[in-house]
């Protein structure tokens, strides 16, 4: 009865995995035809895969245990946990979260119960493992954790934000990236189909480390050819159209703001556009990247350059008054000004600093001369006593306390030699000697640090 069930339950993916074509002849992709049966077929992932590893060696001696294959797409995933479950030499089980429910995977769960009475193991790969909602991938923890079923997501989306992090921890997350070149090239000359040396370099730029896609091109491509070499038109034509590997709510989406970021704060303007380039290709919202921008301008170079929020602001004026794709010049034009702009965290660190003393003073009162004293009978309380007005003193400054006394000898803000925030720097240290002339040791500090 086992051995029914598992037929015709694995029936109708051997039928998916096929289409009909009109003359009535059965039809596999190039891609699922090339599909590597075992890890030495397998391309890409040396990292994880190449001999002696520790992976490979698990795999090999089917005891890999649960795993999250996490990557983007047509990196070998889903290959990768078929070899996997054949390794185990298990019952396999296949699902896709995008249409399995609760009801699909109590009944896999029942079949597994099955196999282990003849000491059978169950691998489950499951398509898509993010989709899944909670209560389904509640209904998979128990059998997981017990070791009644062994499971091999794989998902193109971060697991440990999309996964319960009860199933996370009961299997091992293995990323799996874009294939190189090289790796990519050795995949089209398995094809067998003669493809001319530029039609390569062109199949592989377009590709963008995704196999499948490469694959699918190439035959698109090829169709017809009969002999005849694959040129790089043929590819062109077949393709379209590039495709940036890119998920405005996904990896890439934070992996590429994150470069775009950290290339500006590295000083590298060619670098920052890029990748701002990248996103708006791929169709990141330019509202989203100026914000980042705003952001950054503050906290990366702050007082160093105040033209630089500026010029950001009028990045984002330009935006909202001209539109794409015009107002990329006024987003390249911000994203190399702040990328060549002196940097300073110093605006952050002050933050930061008065975030924790406010945590930790929130309720300390201001001195009571500069507190508000609306009404005049207020000041026999001490409200607005003794304040000296400023502007009344030369340079502007006079000695007296603002801070609360629980925070009197802090300091928040310290400027540093770069940019404007020099000059910066020199104004601040005088207020401070005016401030506390009895109190040198903040200048010093401040010069110290």
């Amino acid at each position: 009865m086992v051995f029914l069930l598992a037929f015709f339950h694995h029936f109708p993916y051997t039928l998916y995995m096929r289409t009909i074509t009109e003359q009535g002849a059965l039809y596999t992709p190039l891609a699922a035809r090339l599909r590597p049966k075992t890890l030495d077929e397998f391309v890409g992932q040396e990292k994880i895969l190449g001999k002696g590893t520790a992976l490979r060696r698990a795999i090999e001696h089917g005891a890999a245990g649960s795993l999250i294959l996490w990557g983007p797409p047509g990196v070998g995933k889903t290959t990768l946990a078929e070899i996997m479950a054949r390794q185990m030499n298990a019952a396999i089980e296949r699902v896709s979260a995008v249409t399995a429910g609760v009801k699909d995977l109590k009944e896999v769960i029942e079949r597994a119960k099955e196999w282990r009475k003849i000491n059978r193991q169950t691998v489950l790969i499951v398509d898509e493992i993010h989709r899944f909602n909670k209560v389904q991938q509640d209904v998979l923890l128990p059998s997981v954790e017990e070791g009644l079923i062994t499971l091999i997501g794989a998902t193109t989306e971060n697991p440990y934000f999309e996964v319960i992090a009860a199933l996370v921890s009961r299997a091992s997350v293995v990323r799996l990236e874009l294939l190189a070149d090289d790796e990519m090239r050795q995949i089209i000359q398995r094809t067998n189909i003669r493809v001319a040396t530029p039609a390569q370099d062109t199949l592989i730029r377009l590709a963008g480390g995704d196999a499948r896609r490469a694959l699918t091109i190439l035959e698109r491509a090829s169709a017809g050819a009969g002999k005849k070499v694959v040129s790089k038109k043929d590819i062109e034509s077949a393709a379209q159209q590039s495709v940036v590997q890119y998920d405005k709510k996904g990896d890439a989406h934070y992996d590429t703001i994150s470069a775009f970021i950290k290339s500006m704060r590295g000083s590298d303007p060619d670098a920052a556009l890029f990748y701002l380039f990248r996103m708006l290709a791929a169709g990141e919202d330019p509202k989203f990247i100026v914000r980042r921008m705003f952001i950054f301008a503050s906290e990366d170079i702050g007082n160093a350059d105040p033209h630089a929020l500026m010029l950001v602001a009028a990045a984002a004026q330009t935006l909202e008054w001209v539109g794409l794709p015009e107002a990329e010049f006024a987003l390249a034009h911000a994203a190399t000004y702040l990328a060549a702009a002196p940097k300073s965290n110093s605006i952050y660190m002050a933050k930061e600093a008065a975030k924790a003393d406010v945590a930790r003073h929130g309720n300390a009162p201001p001195p009571g001369h500069i507190t508000n004293a609306p009404i005049e009978g207020m000041k026999k309380h001490g409200k607005g006593v003794g304040y000296q007005y400023p502007h009344d003193f030369p340079e502007h400054l006079v000695t007296q306390t603002y801070r609360p006394a629980v925070i009197q000898k802090n300091v928040y803000y310290k400027p540093t030699e770069q940019g404007f925030e020099k000059e910066v720097k020199k104004r601040v240290e005088r207020a401070r000697e005016v401030l506390f002339p009895q109190k040198k040791e903040l200048t010093r500090k401040l010069t110290k640090e």
